[in-house]
């Protein structure tokens, strides 16, 4: 008599999956700061003016 879908048969989303392993989260939140980063420093380095040499 219940008016819920079967649990069985319902997909379990992709963050949901994520926010349910904590391995998983860490790894995402380590890869995601690699990434930022990473990109921040070419940006800084690619922003720098030549340097004068004496």
């Amino acid at each position: 008599m219940s008016a819920s879908p079967d649990s069985r048969n319902e997909r379990v989303p992709f963050m949901q999956q994520l926010f349910d392993s904590p391995f998983l989260l860490l790894i995402a939140g380590l890869v995601v700061m690699f990434i930022f980063f990473t990109g921040w420093g070419l940006v800084e380095i690619f922003s720098l003016p030549p340097a004068t040499l004496p």
